[in-house]
């Protein structure tokens, strides 16, 4: 198991991507925080299955995530591996959307990964290995109609990550984004009824006709492939991949 002795914390990791992460860490020995909100049945059994302890922390809340990471130091070391998963969305046309959208999003999905970061870095500077992985999107490459708070905060991510790498360079520790196209969790399914409203359109024609319109495979990525590559982005053998956003999103940013 190439993760013995690491510490892995994956935010947003109680469902979807995050979860199918985290399970594919802890199958490589990583010792594992995860992060996020559902039913606490649900999530305990979660932690039970793949050895994992669990931090409710609210994103949205510096002071809480600050406090999930002295927790995660103290408890389990590091982390040595640090996944930036967590996101909401909201679909509207900009003059209509609720400045409240706008704030959350902005806080949850680019806010939150700089105050993960800039908490974890020392640590992973100071061992000579870290892992920082953040999963972005393909609206960190390209935009889509009425998702205007979610593209800024996903192109922003991009950005981040770029230039964390760059700080990075020299102290071992990679910094990676990677670039789902639309995969099959919760969060696009809480889409489609806002795309439905927004566009007028029928839910066989937002599955179709939008979401998978623009993903020349026709078919959704799944959260185990996110999660093969997260484990790659963590081996030795990725040493020198850094500052890269990685497409995975069956060619929708090919063109």
């Amino acid at each position: 198991m190439i993760l013995q002795g690491k510490t892995a914390l994956v935010t947003g990791s109680t469902s979807g991507i995050g979860l199918a992460i985290a399970k594919a860490l802890a199958a490589e020995g990583a010792k594992l925080m995860i992060n996020g909100f559902g039913d606490p049945a649900d999530i305990a059994r979660e932690c039970a299955e793949i050895g994992a302890i669990h931090d409710g922390a609210d994103l949205s809340d510096p002071t809480a995530i600050a406090a999930m990471m002295t927790r995660c130091a103290e408890d389990l070391g590091g982390p040595d591996i640090l996944v930036n998963n967590a996101g909401i969305q909201h679909v509207a046309p900009v003059e209509n959307f609720p400045p409240e959208k706008w704030d959350a999003i902005l806080a949850i999905n680019l806010s939150a990964v700089f105050h993960t970061t800039r908490l974890a870095l020392p640590g992973m500077k100071a061992r000579g290995w870290g892992r920082v992985i953040n999963t972005a999107s393909a609206h960190s490459l390209v935009a889509s109609p009425n998702k205007s708070a979610y593209v800024a905060a996903k192109h922003g991510v991009a950005g981040f990550t770029k230039t964390v790498a760059l700080e990075a360079a020299r102290d071992g520790v990679t910094v990676n984004c990677i670039s789902p196209g639309y995969v099959w969790t919760q969060l696009v399914e809480n889409q489609i009824p806002d795309t439905m409203k927004a566009r007028n359109l029928t839910r066989e024609q937002v599955m179709n006709d939008v979401l998978l319109a623009a993903q020349p495979t026709k078919r959704f990525v799944t959260p185990e492939e996110v999660a093969a590559l997260a484990v790659f982005l963590c081996r030795d053998d990725a040493k020198s991949i850094t500052g890269t956003n990685l497409s995975m999103d069956g060619g929708w940013t090919a063109a």
